[in-house]
């Protein structure tokens, strides 16, 4: 194999393992156990549930959606459908600071009595002021029944449910090449993304082959 062909192969693998490396998904979720402590309207109660917290990219920011996969507290009376209305706080850390409120539907069916109140999925809107590595952690629970607040809050100090690499806009940081990083969430951004480079890679590439091609020529003739 000739010289200009072995660099080329070299230069078109190097960029390529650049490729993988940037193309890493930028967020990070993972199921946390949340133990709430709750103020109800008949005494105090316990549970724990474990919290999902996922994002969509929505615009210029986030629409975040939080999940519960256990009950969290009961009624000593039936709750008729629409009578629970649940919403909670997202806390936001790391790069950024703050909290998304998130709300979600009344229950679509009765809750009988004396059984774990399912909190069905609760979404908000989160757009970043600053760019970096930020945390998205359960915080506290409110649930309005029957003329009744009954206030959840985490007591286990749980860690963060979410994490994204994010870009407030305006605020584009800095690659190497100077360009700017849009921020991206989830399998079909990463799979553009890879996409996008990987043809930038392929024309780098091609135009690295041409060059010292070109320049193989040049020496040949000289």
């Amino acid at each position: 194999m000739s010289y200009q062909k072995r660099t080329a192969l070299a230069l078109a693998s190097a960029l390529a393992g650049t490729v993988v490396l940037m193309a890493a998904p930028a967020a990070h979720a993972t199921v946390v156990d949340v133990d709430y402590k709750c103020k109800t309207p008949i005494g105090d109660k316990s549970a724990v549930s474990p919290i999902d917290i996922k994002s969509v990219k929505s615009g210029g920011g986030y629409r975040l959606t939080m999940s519960f996969q256990k009950g969290v507290s009961s009624s000593p009376v039936e709750l008729g459908k629409g009578a629970m209305n649940p919403s909670a706080v997202i806390k936001v850390g790391g790069a950024d600071a703050g909290q998304v409120q998130v709300s979600g539907p009344p229950n679509s069916a009765a809750i009988p009595a004396n059984t774990p109140i399912k909190i069905s999925d609760l979404s908000g809107t989160y757009t970043p002021k600053k760019s970096g590595k930020v945390d998205f952690t359960a915080g506290v629970l409110t649930i309005k029944a029957l003329g009744t607040t009954t206030t959840c809050t985490p007591a286990n100090n749980p860690g963060p449910s979410l994490q994204l690499d994010v870009t407030a806009a305006g605020n584009a940081r800095s690659t190497p090449d100077g360009g700017g990083q849009l921020p991206k969430t989830g399998p079909l951004d990463s799979a553009v993304a890879l996409g996008t480079l990987g043809g930038t890679v392929l024309l780098t590439g091609a135009a690295g082959v041409l060059w010292l091609t070109r320049r193989g020529q040049g020496a040949v003739g000289r």
